[in-house]
């Protein structure tokens, strides 16, 4: 009985935006049994991926309310399910995955969670790259686009949280789950932030703390320093941003490992540099971190296809030979993730 509820929870699951594929091994099964109940699994499958309340909820199924508004919120605080709130109202919805479930496990998470995830990780790119739409993009650190003209609201960080009412911030669940497998990173942990819906989820769920823009800044700058790359939800209106390291950033760990890592990488930008400038210092190599800087019998260059759009190298260059420039037939972000996730589902063919 058992496993059967597991394997309808996966079908239930891959039928929801971002999808959750089946592997030849079984161990997104094993997540699944993991992280969920039976009875978990049964009410997540009752589920819509449209907000409601445990009164309407219960309405829908013939139940008490009184059943199961505690079940609801008990799975909400658990990550299992997502939660949002109008006004005094809590409301309860189906969510993916990834970007979803897994996130909201980063103060559950144990060795064996870790340990299964990396193994389905691969499972789970491949199913990524079957769609347009990514859910993070790449933007430039903002000392890197001071003097750029007319970049667009969504590709200033600054811009970006400015415009945010509420903000959280929390541990890093790629760098927290390579610890737990033994591989400590020495970045910073407590680099994650949430905005809206997504920080007041974190602030309920107790994952996360709010902190205010002058502190959100200033934790910026800290990543800037530690050479950390910006990605944001995929969106005009961020829901996310993490900062990123190459050596626990599941995303950029598998990429920086191909030819052409702005290929599967959805930046506006890409870093030029001046040969006449250059004085072969070095400093940008040491500093990007998809490797796309070599030498050439002149001056340093940028290697085609490999640049990501970051501006690592732009902040530390002491002549201003690297500067970052408009990437051609880039479109603008979906408005909010709510579109983004949206637009995913039509390229799947679930609407």
């Amino acid at each position: 009985m058992s496993e059967e509820v597991y394997a309808r929870l996966r079908e239930f699951m891959d039928s929801l935006p971002a999808g959750y594929p089946a592997t030849p091994t079984g161990v997104e099964l094993r997540i699944l049994e993991k992280l969920y109940t039976p009875d978990h699994a049964e009410l997540t499958m009752q589920l819509t991926q449209d907000p409601e309340e445990a009164s309407a909820v219960a309405a829908r199924l013939g139940k008490p309310e009184a059943e199961l508004a505690p079940m609801l919120e008990d799975m909400a605080m658990k990550g299992l399910i997502f939660r949002t709130r109008d006004g005094e109202k809590r409301l309860y919805r189906a969510y993916q995955f990834i970007v979803g479930v897994y996130e909201f496990q980063v103060g559950r998470m144990d060795k064996e969670f870790c340990e299964m995830f990396e193994e389905y990780l691969p499972y789970l790119g491949m199913s990524f790259m079957q769609v347009k739409t990514p859910q993070m993009r790449v933007i430039p650190l903002e000392s890197a686009i001071i003097d750029v003209p007319a970049v667009a609201t969504y590709d200033r960080i600054r811009d970006l949280v400015k415009e945010q009412e509420l903000i959280a911030v929390g541990d890093c669940i790629c760098r927290k789950e390579e610890e737990l497998l033994g591989h400590k990173c020495n970045n910073p942990r407590d680099l994650c932030f949430a905005f809206g819906d997504f920080a007041r989820f974190m602030l309920d769920n107790k994952i996360a703390r709010q902190i205010e823009h002058d502190e959100t800044f200033r934790l910026l700058d800290a990543a800037e320093n530690a050479g950390l790359i910006l990605r944001p939800s995929n969106s005009a209106r961020a829901e996310a941003v993490c900062c990123c390291c190459t050596c626990c950033c599941a995303g950029l760990k598998t990429i920086k490992d191909m030819p052409q890592p702005a290929m599967f990488v959805l930046s506006n930008y890409e870093a030029v540099i001046d040969a006449d400038s250059c004085t072969s210092c070095n400093l940008c190599v040491e500093r990007c971190r998809m490797a796309a800087i070599e030498e050439t019998a002149e001056a340093y260059g940028i290697i085609d296809g490999r640049c990501i759009g970051c501006g690592l190298c732009v902040a530390n260059c002491p002549t201003s030979a690297i500067t970052m420039v408009v990437k051609q037939g880039v479109e603008a972000p979906p408005k909010d993730f709510e579109d983004t996730i949206h637009r995913i589902r039509l390229e799947r063919g679930l609407a």
